[in-house]
């Protein structure tokens, strides 16, 4: 079997319609305005005015204001389920969705812009498909575009001696908790959910965690130039003690002869 079309099959199973409904929060979480704001507000700037792509849409929580500010945006997306709740806020003509991998998955069009944002890259679960997505980004852009991925910054350095798993997240009701293969680079986040008189309520999320360094390497190799990287939407510096990273990679404005 492909690496592509085994990513396919472990990850497909996760992106339900169950999962669907559990992942869109509108108003909370990583759908509170203070997460999306700063982060639309960004894009709509790096995208200069032009068309954008926007790399495993999901349901729309960047999309949707992207378009609803402006900004012709248009999606690739796994999910078949994903979309459906996508659908619930934004129609075709005003949020376009092409279905599949964002490693392979052409779409149609001119634009300015391809993104991802949170860690959607590390879905990919090969080094070589991580690779592809971005040759893909390059494939759907101009000389001058930009391809902007928000990641998480691998948090080994927080693990105890000898083990394999820590706490990331925990709050009434919640845990999260992240186990790691060394060796194959995969990390499994799990999300724990109590709910009085029900049983525990376990969601596992397997991702390929990738460094700052190798990210950069992903795009030389796909002809990209680090323009910026910055620890937050907002701008804020970008230190060794940050936990995510939003980086702007752009194609030179001129093919090299």
């Amino acid at each position: 079997m492909a690496d592509t079309e085994r990513t396919r099959t472990e990850a497909a199973p996760v992106w339900d319609a169950e999962m669907a409904r559990s992942y869109d929060t509108p108003g909370e979480g990583m759908f509170a305005p203070e997460k999306v704001d700063p982060a639309v507000a960004r894009l709509t700037e790096l995208a200069e005015g032009g068309a954008v792509l926007e790399f495993a849409v999901g349901t729309g929580r960047i999309a949707v204001p992207l378009a609803e500010g402006g900004v012709p945006v248009t999606g690739i997306e796994l999910s078949e389920a994903m979309v459906e709740r996508l659908r619930t806020k934004a129609d075709k003509d005003t949020v376009p969705v092409v279905i599949g991998d964002m490693a392979t998955t052409r779409v149609v069009g001119d634009f300015s812009l391809v993104y991802l944002v949170y860690n959607t890259v590390s879905n990919l679960l090969t080094q070589a498909e991580q690779v592809e997505c971005f040759r893909n980004a390059a494939r759907h852009l101009g000389p001058g575009g930009r391809f902007v991925v928000e990641l998480g910054v691998p948090s080994l350095r927080r693990l105890p001696p000898g083990q394999d798993g820590l706490v990331f997240a925990h709050r009434d009701g919640y845990v999260g908790l992240d186990t790691f293969d060394l060796k194959h680079q995969h990390l499994v986040s799990h999300h724990i959910s109590f709910t009085k008189g029900r049983e525990p309520r376990v969601i596992r999320v397997k991702q390929r965690y990738i460094w700052p360094a190798e990210l950069d390497l992903m795009a030389h190799i796909a002809g990209f130039e680090l323009e910026s990287r910055h620890a937050d939407w907002q701008g804020s510096e970008f230190t060794g003690d940050s936990g995510s990273h939003v980086s702007v990679y752009r194609l030179p404005e001129h093919e090299s002869e």
